[in-house]
């Protein structure tokens, strides 16, 4: 007995702090993110700044006191992984599969050339400010990531998400997933940290067949799921499970085919874009994700920034490759949806839609520094470009969306906020 009242006294301690902090987090954003449209600019934008405020390159709110003794940065982060889970599950209810499918030569021309024009142009950087050669195309692989998510949400803010040039960014960008993975597989297994060369093309094989199934289960059986869960007599079934199978296929996207949960969560959502049920399902996604699972995953991105570390002499260095990071994607991915045939104002918007790097990119920094190739300066320097790209997305797609002569591509969206 007294072995049990002290785990439940220790879970106390955890649990109290716990809460202080998604309090605090989920009102600053909404604060800020209301702050930030009467600014004129998107909601995400504010609660993106929150998160810096917050964190420990300013406030450092988890430095306070009754803090201290705990560690809750990993369950919000679990938390706000959750939230781009639902968040990409929401944008896939979004999307017409049949516009998806008409975006197929643009979308695959900008994904891959939106992946190896900043892959070149980050290891050619690197290589210049005398990194080494496999340290230097991990930071190129960093920059080729692209994480929609975020102009997603704010192109769901401007009722633009159903634009040719929104449906073609989330196309591009599951190609761009596809080929970021297979790039760093392919590091991986060069420098023995992976399988064997003879290994890799049995692993991208392998994504590919996960992708397609995971496609197939979403378009064919996911649905059926929802209409039985439809006529269920209990309480939020439809939403419930719903949400049960999102989950499953994003876990079973990383799990079997090493492609990020994000893109199995994309590819439910597209699955049920066609139900009659998908209003329903939309309205209460809508409520759960931008209510709390959302507002802390774009929090927590200025929670793990800290720009206090950066030493002088990697300001420079740091300042170049954000300034590659931010031309090499409407460079490289506008390109692409030019040669796929877009006009020029088209594939600069979508080319400035693929400028996030987001949580795609932080895993690639990630996995870098855990296998020893990217060492803690050059991390930072990651996690700068992620904040960055990030920060900056948001009021460059407003601008662009807003110009006059794109005000008829809105098909007339809700603001899920």
């Amino acid at each position: 007995m007294p072995n049990a009242i002290a785990a439940t006294t220790a879970a106390a301690v955890e649990f109290l702090p716990l809460l202080f902090l998604l309090a605090a987090l989920i009102a600053s954003a909404k604060i800020l993110g209301g702050l930030s449209l009467r600014l004129g600019q998107p909601a995400v934008l504010g609660e993106l700044i929150a998160g810096l405020i917050l964190g420990p390159s300013l406030l450092d709110l988890a430095s306070l006191p009754f803090l201290r003794s705990t560690d809750p940065g990993v369950t919000i982060h679990l938390i706000g992984e959750l939230g781009v889970i639902l968040l990409m599950f929401a944008a896939g209810l979004e999307v017409d599969i049949d516009d998806l499918r008409r975006s197929g030569r643009p979308a695959a021309l900008a994904g891959i050339l939106g992946v190896l024009v900043p892959l070149g142009g980050g290891a050619a950087v690197s290589l210049a400010f005398g990194h080494a050669a496999l340290p230097a195309i991990f930071v190129g692989i960093v920059l080729g990531a692209t994480s929609v998510s975020i102009s997603a949400q704010t192109l769901l803010e401007l009722g633009r998400l159903r634009s040719r040039e929104g449906v073609t960014m989330l196309g591009a960008a599951v190609v761009d997933d596809v080929l970021v993975i297979a790039f760093m597989t392919v590091i991986l297994a060069s420098t023995g940290a992976g399988s064997s060369f003879g290994a890799v093309g049995l692993t991208l094989l392998q994504m590919v067949i996960v992708l397609i199934l995971v496609g197939l289960v979403s378009l064919r059986l996911l649905p059926r799921v929802v209409e039985w869960a439809h006529r269920l007599r209990v309480s939020q079934g439809l939403l419930s499970l719903s949400v049960a199978g999102v989950l499953l296929l994003a876990w079973f996207t990383e799990f079997a085919g090493g492609v990020a949960a994000i893109t199995g969560a994309f590819l439910a959502g597209l699955g049920l874009s066609r139900s009659h049920l998908r209003d329903e399902i939309e309205q209460g996604v809508s409520r759960l994700a931008y209510g709390f699972f959302v507002p802390i995953f774009l929090v927590d991105i200025g929670l793990r920034s800290n720009l206090r570390e950066m030493q002088g002499d990697q300001w420079g260095f740091a300042a170049v490759i954000v300034g590659v990071a931010i031309l090499s994607k409407p460079i490289g991915a506008g390109l692409g949806s030019w040669l796929g045939g877009f006009d020029r104002g088209s594939a600069i918007r979508l080319g400035l839609g693929m400028i996030s790097r987001g949580e795609v990119g932080l895993i690639v920094a990630a996995i870098g520094i855990e296998e020893g190739h990217l060492g803690p300066d050059l991390f930072r320097v990651a996690v700068l470009v992620v904040l960055s790209t990030t920060l900056i997305t948001p009021p460059i797609l407003r601008w662009a969306f807003s110009r006059k002569e794109v005000r008829s591509a809105a098909v007339g969206e809700s603001d899920p906020t």
